[in-house]
């Protein structure tokens, strides 16, 4: 059986597109959101994405199972906001749990489906499900209150015990990684760090971390004010397989903070960026093939070992993707000078 490591050694892997485009599509209505079980739910539920690996579960996995047949080594759980912080927006605190081994088991479902029924699939140890653990809906670093700076919405202690409680059902579902994503705010990554090294040394286990960042804008800054170096700087004690950026930005905005962590990590590099700005109707235009060609130019100039996209993108993006790299060598850690 090769490892993630092994593969990450060998080639370019692939990590899958956007999951909140691809639920547009099937344009769900608050009772698609409900279904059966929460028909008679207080509160409404429609937006909530992560409880439809609950209440329609097959639409979930077919997702997944339309990243894998573009090209993806790499699929994420729909768990982006399943913990009890972001699930009190619906009084839906107490799924949290639930909702993470629903959800990591649409996804070994796909990848089992997908090995079993493609002919041209590769073995069942060339795929891996991710654990996707958020960014939550509160930032340690920061107060929503502009006449209060001191103020904090949630402490540093709820909200590790919120992602230790989603680690919980991310691992007995059946998750290969742990994907840290989409950070704004550092002190979050940390309490989320935190709560992955304590259930490791609770139950005698590890898996590897993928640890992914957004830089908000042209300032080359997290939300909460630090630079792309100290971002890295900051989480490096976790000892991550990778560590990359996602979101906000599309690839050609991306490219020289890709750069810059691809000459200062010590571990292999992801990038996952949107299918470029959003237009003033907050929909994504970029193309398969732009998108494609902009991440090719980083495999050629050897920044990168995993690729794909965030918002926006679509299976025929990560299709794209994947066409284009296929040939190309991975970054090498070992060559690196810092």
């Amino acid at each position: 059986m090769q490892t993630l490591e092994e593969l990450l050694q060998k080639k370019i892997l692939i990590i899958d597109g956007a999951m909140g485009t691809m639920i547009q599509r099937y344009k769900l209505q608050e009772a698609d959101y409900r279904g059966e079980r929460f028909k008679d739910w207080a509160s409404d539920v429609k937006g909530n994405n992560d409880l439809l690996s609950i209440t329609q579960p097959q639409i979930i996995q077919e997702i997944h199972l339309q990243y894998l047949e573009a090209g993806a080594n790499i699929i994420e759980t729909n768990t982006f906001s399943a913990q009890r912080i972001s699930m009190a927006d619906y009084h839906m605190e107490d799924l949290s749990y639930e909702l993470n081994v629903a959800s990591t088991q649409c996804a070994r479902k796909a990848i089992e489906q997908f090995v079993s029924n493609n002919k041209n699939a590769l073995s069942k140890d060339n795929y891996f499900v991710a654990g996707a653990l958020g960014p939550t809906n509160r930032t340690l670093s920061l107060s929503p209150d502009v006449n209060n700076p001191g103020y904090r919405a949630v402490t540093f202690d709820q909200v590790a015990d919120a992602y230790y409680e989603q680690l919980r059902g991310l691992i007995d579902g059946g998750i290969d990684i742990l994907l840290i994503e989409t950070i704004f705010d550092t002190l979050n990554a940390k309490a989320a760090i935190f709560a992955c090294k304590k259930y490791f040394a609770d139950h005698n286990m590890e898996l590897p971390i993928m640890i992914s960042g957004t830089i908000t804008d042209s300032s080359g800054r997290t939300l909460s004010g630090q630079t792309l170096e100290a971002f890295f700087y900051s989480i490096e004690h976790a000892n991550p397989i990778s560590v990359g950026l996602n979101c906000a930005l599309g690839g050609r905005q991306m490219r020289p903070y890709i750069e810059e962590l691809a000459n200062i990590a010590q571990c292999y590099v992801s990038a996952y960026p949107n299918a470029g700005l959003p237009n003033t109707m907050g929909e994504y235009d970029e193309t398969p093939n732009i998108t494609a060609t902009i991440i090719k130019e980083w495999a050629q100039d050897g920044l990168v070992n995993i690729v794909g996209g965030c918002c926006g993108t679509t299976p025929d993006h990560i299709k794209a993707i994947a066409e284009a790299v296929k040939n190309i060598a991975p970054r090498k850690v070992s060559s690196l000078t810092v």
